[in-house]
């Protein structure tokens, strides 16, 4: 029997749509669906590169850069649409610089020469799109006084919580996600600027799942929001829908990933 394995490499928040969905195709398809979890996002990004792993809710970046690479074996299932009316029932989301509450700084660029926290380089919210946006103003070497990686989204807020960085991008779904679970963020923290939007994280699957199966899932996910079951799915999660995802459509973090280049944060 068929049975397929469901992942995610985004933030936290992914964990309860993600097994959400894998109880969703296991009861629409009767194709039995576990979802991994319990270790580490570089591992199920690893094991769904050997195969052993068939859908991956995957970071924009890592996805061009395996689309583009040799022996390309995944394609882009769907990607989901942030609720939200800064969305504009788009697959997008974007980047919000945030610093603590009673900080002086008021735009990104008064961050010049302060410490900075990022997730991981190959993480495009984080990471990515500020050194592409600080290409556009030809900011080359040494913008910040010192860059740290802190490996998640929720660690970066947390160290300019504390007070151990002055500021960081956050991914805005992310940051909405915190906000909503815990009130007394959005009195430590402001939004001093936000870049983007950038395409959204999409979901992607194993060539090596048949043709057929292919598209039963993406059919399945294409229409959720028209079932109540799905919907209330999508609805917990502060997803609208799933819609149809293009190769094209990621050309933007192309774009960015190759502005980036040129640009060095600091230490990193």
């Amino acid at each position: 029997m068929i049975r397929l394995r469901l992942a995610s490499c985004m933030a936290e928040n992914s964990e309860g749509v993600c097994h959400a969905v894998a109880r969703y195709i296991d009861d629409q398809l009767r194709v039995p669906t576990d979802y991994i979890s319990g270790i580490p996002w570089q591992e199920r990004e690893r094991l769904f590169d050997e195969g052993d792993i068939q859908i991956l809710w995957l970071c924009g970046l890592p996805y061009v850069q395996k689309a583009d690479g040799s022996g390309n074996a995944l394609e882009l299932l769907a990607a989901p649409v942030p609720s939200g009316a800064r969305y504009l029932a788009r697959p997008v989301y974007f980047s919000d610089v945030v610093v603590r509450r009673h900080s002086p700084y008021r735009t990104l660029f008064d961050l010049r020469g302060a410490a900075w926290a990022y997730n991981e380089p190959r993480c495009h919210s984080g990471y990515n799109v500020v050194r592409a946006y600080l290409a556009e103003f030809s900011e080359r070497q040494g913008f910040f006084g010192e860059s740290l990686e802190s490996g998640t989204d929720s660690a970066s807020l947390q160290m300019v919580m504390s007070g151990k960085v002055d500021g960081a991008a956050i991914d805005s779904t992310v940051l909405e996600w915190i906000l909503s679970e815990r009130e007394s963020v959005a009195e430590r923290i402001r939004v001093i600027e936000t870049i983007g939007p950038s395409p959204i994280p999409p979901w992607v699957i194993s060539k090596q799942v048949s043709d057929a199966l292919r598209i039963d899932l993406r059919t399945l996910l294409l229409r959720m929001h028209q079932d109540p079951i799905g919907r209330g799915i999508l609805v917990g999660a502060r997803m609208e829908r799933f819609t149809t995802a293009l190769d094209s459509d990621y050309d933007p973090i192309r774009r960015m990933a190759k502005a980036a280049e040129q640009v060095a944060l600091h230490i990193i």
